[in-house]
């Protein structure tokens, strides 16, 4: 008998779980309620990065929050309004910062993140698929010593069994991308990961939808979930704007949006919305334009090459859901771009870049929540927070193997909903 099974969210967390239920058999419906990628997936990062797999509340992060409450330029930010609203899930958040918690959790994230890779890699082969994929590699680029033991302590952490990488002097890193060389005298190094890859998140997950489609799934857009039908312990179908829609399982993939709709039901996940920002700025034409995504550590930010465009992308926002820009932070990521690529910055109309913010879903203990809840056939994919890009797939592949009853790939404990 064919499972209906509905996923709620369109962005790449439920429309890769959509997919790969699909391939199983599943008759699937997906109901987002914008169009397909409109939430953090729409201008994100747009870089695969397993290499940068840490989370971000590592040790010393409660110092950083404290100070951030008075430096407007501060790459992780708290806003004093929103302290309210964190309360226990802060508490955790800072709990989970000890060491011991950052090193399982970064181990853990990694394993997702490499599945993921491995998964987009067959998808590529299975799938005519064109996002504007690149597969150059990431550097981190570093203006004091300190920000680059920290990188090379992850990085040792992983293990080179796990983790490809390079450290460059200043030299090579103009080498490896030479739009840097304006400002290799402020270099104190950097670290080339080889294996990361880029590419537009929204227009991957639109192909993806468009391959939903040829398998006779059902994408809804402009269509909301507003509660979820629960009988005798059991998820029976969603309430949604457009009516109700009957089903053997659910799938709750809506980012930092999921808590509402599962605490209905007693489902409570320790996540929070962390607002991030990025500048699209328009490249064609530009002499010498950047070939690789490059984090600046110094500014906790990136410039990123996506086909003919530059994105500077960065920002961890604590502020609730208040979705407005931040003129400060816009401008902080406008000046990115001459900050780190003068002569790139001189041929751009950095004023005509496009700001954008979106709510990242992140969880107090740096960890996805994955699979099964205490209500029958219901299930989540959240919780990602900065790697949804990067482990968006491998979430999927992992989810569909736990509803399946199919063999994971990678121990799934990690990721439970009751850990």
């Amino acid at each position: 008998m064919t499972k209906r099974t509905v996923v709620l969210g369109g962005g790449l967390l439920g429309i890769t779980t959509a997919l790969y239920l699909a391939r199983e058999g599943h008759a699937v419906t997906v109901v987002e309620s914008e169009s397909v990628a409109s939430g953090a997936s729409y201008a994100n990062g747009g870089m695969l990065t397993p290499s940068m797999a840490d989370p971000w509340n590592s040790p010393g992060v409660f110092k950083t929050l404290l100070t951030s409450l008075f430096d407007p330029h501060s790459a992780m930010k708290l806003r004093i309004k929103a302290i309210p609203s964190l309360s226990f899930w802060g508490l955790r958040f800072l709990r989970n910062s000890r060491y011991s918690q950052f090193e399982k959790s970064t181990l853990s994230n990694w394993a997702l993140a490499d599945l993921s890779m491995r998964e987009m890699r067959a998808l590529r082969d299975e799938i005519d698929l064109n996002y504007e994929q690149e597969f150059v590699g990431t550097m981190k680029v570093f203006r004091n010593q300190k920000g680059m033991d920290h990188a090379l302590s992850v990085a040792g952490l992983l293990g080179e069994d796990r983790n490809t990488y390079s450290v460059l002097e200043p030299a090579g890193a103009v080498t490896l991308e030479p739009a840097l060389a304006d400002v290799v005298d402020q270099l104190v190094g950097a670290i080339a990961y080889p294996d990361d890859e880029s590419g537009d998140a929204e227009k991957f997950c639109n192909c993806i939808a468009d391959e939903l489609l040829r398998l006779g799934a059902d994408v809804q857009t402009g269509v909301t979930a507003r509660d979820l039908v629960v009988r005798s312990g059991s998820v029976q179908g969603v309430v949604t704007s457009a009516g109700e829609i009957d089903a053997d399982n659910v799938v709750v993939a809506m980012g930092p949006y999921s808590t509402k709709l599962l605490r209905r039901c007693g489902v409570r996940l320790s996540i929070k919305p962390v607002k991030g920002y990025s500048v699209t700025f328009d490249a064609s034409g530009v002499s010498g334009a950047p070939r690789i995504p490059v984090v600046d550590d110094a500014m906790h930010a990136a410039v990123v090459p996506i086909g003919g465009r530059l994105r500077t992308v960065g920002t961890a926002e604590f502020t609730g859901y208040d979705d407005r820009l931040s003129p400060a932070r816009v401008e902080n990521l406008r000046k990115l771009l001459g900050y780190l690529y003068p002569s790139v910055e001189s041929q751009v109309d950095t004023g005509a870049g496009t700001a954008w913010a979106g709510f990242r879903p992140m969880s107090s203990d740096g960890l996805p929540y994955i699979g099964a809840t205490g209500v029958r056939n219901l299930y989540v994919n959240t919780g990602h927070g900065h790697l949804g890009w990067s482990m968006a797939a491998g979430s999927g592949r992992l989810l569909t193997d736990i509803i399946t009853g199919s063999e994971p790939s990678i121990d799934p404990g990690p990721y439970e909903v009751h850990r």
